[in-house]
């Protein structure tokens, strides 16, 4: 066994893995934790040899954070200046708590207040996409007052930040969650006045759930000409890239690694080899497993490019 080598060495050696697999214009990476500090999840995308990364901008157990410490989001700045990180590949997913179409007035008025924060967050951080699920109507609205609730939602955030676009998730159907038929996107999308600051993230387990067919034979290129006949390409942000523990149709949130799940590998392969996906974000949000975790999976997707 060799000597070991310096980190200074094993990073170069990073920088130009990532570099080389950024020479088929997919950027693939992972949903990063920020443990110790935000800036800590550009070391982990860099360590997993990831060209993308999602992030969450804060805890997930509390409506109200302290602020984002301006020392901090500099860190994180310098950071993905240093590993060559353009804010493009950068996805903050939003709060779980959010629920911008909820009837529940107290709750609506806090999912407001916080999708304002977290794009206020967005700007600090020098990026300018942020993810988050769409809203439910749990039941006691209809579909079309809840789209026109989380349309005004984004209308008000952006009214209070530059910038920042709002990337709206499609779901699985589960529950009474919107956005998991494409036709719901499309109407949140025209109820938004300022339609440059607005984008859709289609994850793979999520739109399988939903009924979109992605593991047949075309099926990745059929889900992708229905996205662009019903909701436009111009509004595609990114892909989160997941494989499903449940059967076509099932409505089930239900993620699975890739090529374990019903969606299979062939999808996966069809994704990277998409001139359509070029340039994008690609993130996993696969539970991973001993020997089969992020970076393997990484590696994996990668090679899958012919």
């Amino acid at each position: 066994m060799g000597p070991r080598k310096r980190p200074s060495e094993e990073a170069e050696e990073m920088r130009d893995r990532r570099k080389k697999n950024r020479g088929n214009n997919k950027y693939i990476g992972a949903h990063v934790g920020i443990r110790g500090g935000i800036w800590k999840a550009v070391e982990s995308c860099t360590e997993m040899g990831g060209n993308s990364f999602a992030l969450f901008l804060g805890s997930q157990r509390s409506w109200k954070r302290p602020a984002l410490d301006h020392a901090a989001a500099d860190r994180f700045r310098e950071q993905c200046s240093l590993w060559e990180y353009d804010p493009a590949h950068i996805l903050p997913h939003g709060s779980y708590l959010m629920n911008c179409g909820s009837p529940k007035e107290d709750v609506f008025e806090k999912s407001q207040a916080l999708l304002v924060d977290e794009l206020s967050r967005c700007s600090l951080l020098g990026l300018n996409l942020y993810n988050f699920h769409p809203g439910s109507s749990l039941g006691s609205i209809t579909t079309e007052q809840c789209v026109e609730k989380i349309a005004s939602a984004i209308n008000r955030a952006h009214q209070q930040t530059p910038a920042v676009i709002a990337v709206l998730e499609n779901m699985s159907g589960q529950g009474n969650t919107v956005g998991g038929k494409f036709s719901e996107l499309r109407s949140i999308i025209d109820k938004v006045r300022d339609q440059t600051r607005v984008g859709v993230c289609l994850d793979t387990c999520h739109a399988f759930a939903a009924g979109y067919d992605v593991a047949a034979e075309g099926g990745v290129k059929a889900m992708l000409d229905e996205f662009e006949q019903e909701v436009g390409l111009q509004y595609l942000k990114a892909l989160h890239l997941n494989d499903s523990k449940g059967k076509l149709g099932c409505n089930l949130d239900r993620h699975e690694d890739i090529g374990k799940g019903h969606i299979g590998i062939s999808a996966f392969r069809d994704i990277v080899n998409e001139p359509r996906l070029d340039n994008i974000p690609l993130i996993l949000e696969t539970p991973g497993r001993p020997g089969f975790e992020y970076a393997e999976q990484i590696e994996l997707l990668y090679s899958l490019y012919e």
